[in-house]
């Protein structure tokens, strides 16, 4: 059977989801796995959303509480707000108390992307505070570490992400990630299926 990944993000601007497709494809590349995109639910009106110049959500089906038992492993991706993942996202992993009772996710890996403003802005915040919610449901933290080479050595441009996982920076808003950026999300999928498969068993 093949081992089913579920790439879960939120994404405002779109750097999050441009991401989240980057990583897709990398765990595509792998044989034997299963992918699939989905968004968690938006929180604010569309009112606020448009005052803040937000397009629209893509066409990626919303995720629910309950779909996240049926996958063998997760990467979760968000945008950074004061340091830490986004509320959209936050209330997404409230709900998922039913599942926490039941312990139904533990022993899954886990990994973690995200985009932040600024090179201040919480490239390892980020990920650092959202382990927690992986840790209380039993969920087992799959960093990249630097295993993206000479890529994660890059200091004469500027490139989002971390051994944590991949990154970027969203700056104004304008800034799109770089090809360096994507190459290390390609790789985050990549690399994450194959851990996968090996806690699978089908490696």
């Amino acid at each position: 059977m093949a081992v089913k990944i579920y790439i879960i993000y939120y994404s405002m601007y779109g750097h999050v989801a441009r991401l989240a497709e980057e990583i897709k494809k990398g765990a595509d590349s792998v044989e034997g796995v299963e992918v699939k995109l989905w968004q968690v639910p938006e929180t604010l009106p569309e009112e606020v959303l448009g005052k803040m110049g937000a397009p629209p959500k893509s066409d990626v089906p919303i995720i629910t509480p309950s779909d996240l038992a049926e996958a063998d492993g997760f990467l979760l991706g968000f945008p950074t707000r004061f340091g830490m993942m986004a509320a959209q996202f936050k209330a997404f992993m409230d709900s998922t108390g039913g599942l926490w009772g039941t312990q139904q996710l533990a022993g899954k890996p886990a990994g973690i992307f995200y985009s932040t403003a600024s090179q201040g802005g919480g490239q390892e915040t980020t990920a650092l505070t959202a382990i927690t919610q992986l840790v209380h449901h039993g969920m087992i933290f799959v960093p990249i570490g630097y295993t993206f080479g000479a890529g994660m050595f890059e200091i004469e441009k500027v490139k989002g992400g971390s051994p944590y996982g991949a990154g970027t920076y969203a700056g104004d808003g304008t800034r799109q990630p770089t090809e360096l950026e994507l190459g290390q999300a390609f790789h985050q999928g990549k690399y994450f299926s194959g851990i996968a498969k090996k806690f699978k068993g089908t490696a």
